[in-house]
């Protein structure tokens, strides 16, 4: 098959691996293939060990270029907002060509130039998102290239996060065989491709409930204006089921996938399931309600830490509203758990693609999607990141304090007596299930 156009997104997760392989043609995206591997080597989706890490990206990606019958050399990665700081840049260049006609070459250097200045020593740039150009004074120009002038300007926002974190994807990207055609920020693909103009436009909450870790982004104005990320997933989940019923944490997945539930008010008691216990010869039955208190009082947790963090910004009511994804997500009756936490406004995102009909693949899915859509000032910005770290050493960070995200002020929307988190049952649950083991 033609490789023309094609993009492959790369999604590497906690506890699972998905490649997701589209092929652009005009305004057609069609998904020819994907892949999908146990992960090795991360710890809340970090990486942690290089090398069983690549063994794992190299098994999702031959299970892909199998089913898509192309050869794979090249993949854009997704990052983690772990420890992602939104930076406000500007950079302002002179035309060098003779004729004053602006280039993509200027476009380079003033995105360069943009970088150059007050970024943090222990941290490189994941994504740099152009605002506005501004050529001799007149703003607002979104693409200059062709323009006649003298000056041109950028201002625009860097994404940053702590370069070793970069790193070490970079390395097991390498020894996995691959290529690396640019980092994407994993909110803000999610947020520009799942969401619709006017969730993106007026506010919403996106929340990704992945395996290691639960991030929740405010996308309002088109920008990604906040980002929190909670160290506990659907891994969490399992270990409590392991925990609590006294099985092995393979079992305690399979439980959860096979019997488990969100919401312990739409269980039935009476619907029992063997456990095998260890230490025990003949398993124990227990019922879906027990289960789903076990699940319940995990999630009440993190959806708790997420409501405190956006409530300090002032973004727990935007008319978008939250919607959720991720792995974890495909619990059943997950949205209805959630509404009784964030609100009614809350609902799921599953791809419709035949084949990642899972929210598990949305983040592979809005990586290819994210980067077959940019144009070429968006090519030029990502070409000049890729550049700069070619070229630019990344110091050894020195000890500090993990940097404070500013608060997203301003935002109108917000009436906290409506959506304050409910008590009652819930705080029991977490009570019950934190006298049985020591975790929290």
């Amino acid at each position: 098959m033609n490789n023309s156009g094609v993009t492959v997104g790369l999604d590497i997760g906690t506890t699972s691996i998905k490649v997701v392989i589209a092929q652009t043609a005009g305004n057609q995206f069609n998904v020819i293939g994907a892949g999908s591997a146990p992960s090795r080597g991360l710890r809340r989706g970090v990486i942690v060990d290089i090398d069983t890490t690549a063994a794992a990206i190299r098994e999702a990606i031959d299970q892909a270029q199998e089913k898509a019958n192309i050869k794979i050399t090249d993949v854009v990665v997704g990052v983690p907002a772990n420890q992602v700081e939104i930076i406000n840049v500007n950079g302002l260049v002179s035309i060098a060509n003779q004729n004053k006609r602006i280039t993509y070459q200027d476009v380079q250097n003033v995105a360069q130039q943009a970088l150059s200045n007050g970024l943090p020593a222990d941290r490189d740039v994941i994504e740099l998102v152009a605002e506005e150009f501004v050529v001799d004074g007149f703003d607002g120009i979104k693409d200059p290239h062709e323009m006649i002038g003298v000056r041109l300007e950028m201002h625009g926002v860097a994404y940053v996060g702590p370069s070793k974190i970069l790193d070490n994807t970079r390395m097991a990207i390498q020894k996995a065989g691959l290529n690396l055609q640019e980092f994407i920020l994993s909110p803000l693909a999610l947020g520009t491709t799942i969401l619709n103009d006017g969730e993106q436009d007026f506010g919403t909450v996106l929340i990704d409930l992945g395996g290691g870790q639960t991030s929740a982004a405010v996308i309002h104005d088109r920008k990604l204006k906040y980002t929190f990320v909670d160290i506990e997933g659907g891994d969490s989940v399992t270990k409590d089921i392991s925990t609590v019923l006294g099985t092995s944490y393979i079992n305690a997945e399979r439980i959860k996938r096979d019997y488990g539930f969100a919401d312990p008010l739409q269980t039935d008691q009476d619907n029992d399931f063997p456990v095998e216990v260890i230490g025990e010869v003949v398993p124990k039955q227990f019922d879906e309600k027990y289960l789903s208190e076990i699940i319940a009082a995990r999630l009440e947790q993190m959806f708790t830490r997420i409501f405190d963090h956006l409530q300090q910004v002032n973004a727990l009511n935007m008319p978008g509203g939250f919607v959720l994804t991720g792995g974890n997500a495909a619990l059943p009756k997950m949205v209805d758990f959630a509404k009784q936490l964030l609100g009614d406004n809350v609902r799921l995102f599953v791809p419709d693609q035949i084949g990642l009909r899972h929210p598990s693949y949305t983040r592979a899915l809005a990586y290819s999607v994210f980067a077959s859509r940019e144009n070429m000032v968006q090519q030029v910005i990502k070409q000049t990141i890729m550049n700069r770290r070619e070229i630019t050493p990344n110091p050894e960070p020195t000890p500090s304090e993990a940097p404070q995200q500013e608060s997203y002020d301003s935002y109108q929307y917000v009436d906290d007596a409506t959506v304050a988190p409910r008590e009652g049952w819930f705080g029991k649950i977490r009570q019950k299930i934190n006298n049985l083991f020591n975790e929290d």
